[in-house]
């Protein structure tokens, strides 16, 4: 995912003002200017070269603008609309969920995670050509607009990401690192969990069976024993790694530099489970 590359900072030059020179100088520096205009007047205006690509995206990057620092990382303005557009084409995405707070709030967090993730390894960033492009086709066939798409050639998916303002590459440095960051928390916090029988047959009668109207309704425990497994399993899962992200919290530091892109602090404590990872996120969903 691009969006949490490092990325140099632009903020506003200071400008620099000559504030004392010599009358003469500022005269002549006048006569200069009024004699060029003197034989320009005579000429005819040569044509101007059309503006280059190059130059569009040098205007472009020189208009960026950073809007938060995470541990001495920047992301900049542009990160933060990447952000949005790819949350749009996600299939789990809520109305609320591409507001620019929230979308800043991920990007954050995700730097966080990503910023530890290198820490540890290296090379815990890196995802296989197969691996991405399977993910990949696996996000497109579940993709409710790609249904009346050519989404599975490159074509149609590059023209279906052109109507959310996206292009193929920048969706998959998103997805890559989307990838190796669910796989390091699959690997840090799931492999050793172990559930109970006891806690299976617990969550059955507790949970499932009170949900049927006629007890004949209710599926029999060996039918329903690896779904049962599975919730508390990432129950755990997401217990762990939410006590683990406030401590990477408490001890990174995140400044938030434009105030209406700052998190309402009841709503974020609110927030705080839902955006810890659920079981969607082993497929296509997730919000990180």
């Amino acid at each position: 995912m691009a969006d949490l590359a490092n990325k140099p900072s632009f903020g506003d030059g200071a400008a620099s003002h000559l504030r004392s020179q010599s009358g003469h100088r500022a005269s002549g520096l006048t006569m200069l200017l009024l004699a060029c205009c003197i034989v320009c007047a005579g000429q005819e205006t040569p044509p101007q070269p059309a503006k280059s690509a190059a130059a569009d995206a040098v205007q472009s990057t020189q208009l960026d603008r950073v809007v938060a620092v995470v541990n001495n990382q920047v992301i900049l303005q542009s990160d933060l609309e990447i952000e949005i557009r790819i949350f749009r084409l996600l299939p789990i995405s809520e109305p609320g969920d591409a507001a620019p707070v929230k979308a800043l709030e991920r990007l954050t967090t995700r730097a966080l995670i990503v910023q530890q993730i290198t820490q540890e390894d290296p090379q815990g960033l890196e995802v296989s050509t197969k691996e991405l492009e399977d993910s990949l086709a696996e996000l497109r066939q579940n993709l409710p607009a790609c249904k009346s798409r050519e989404c599975a050639t490159p074509a149609g998916w590059s023209d279906y990401l052109a109507t959310l303002g996206l292009a193929p590459d920048p969706v998959a440095d998103y997805w890559k690192n989307r990838i190796a960051v669910l796989r390091f928390i699959e690997q840090r916090f799931r492999s050793g969990i172990r559930i109970a029988p006891e806690e299976i047959q617990k969550y059955y009668k507790e949970s499932v069976a009170p949900k049927y109207a006629k007890p004949e309704d209710v599926p029999p425990l060996e039918r329903v024993s690896a779904r049962i497994q599975e919730i508390l399993l990432q129950a755990q899962v997401n217990a762990l790694f939410d006590e683990w992200l406030k401590s990477l919290q408490s001890q990174g530091r995140v400044e938030i530099l434009d105030p209406a892109l700052a998190p309402d602090p009841v709503a974020a404590s609110s927030e705080a489970a839902t955006n810890a990872p659920t079981q969607p996120l082993a497929g296509t969903g997730g919000k990180l």
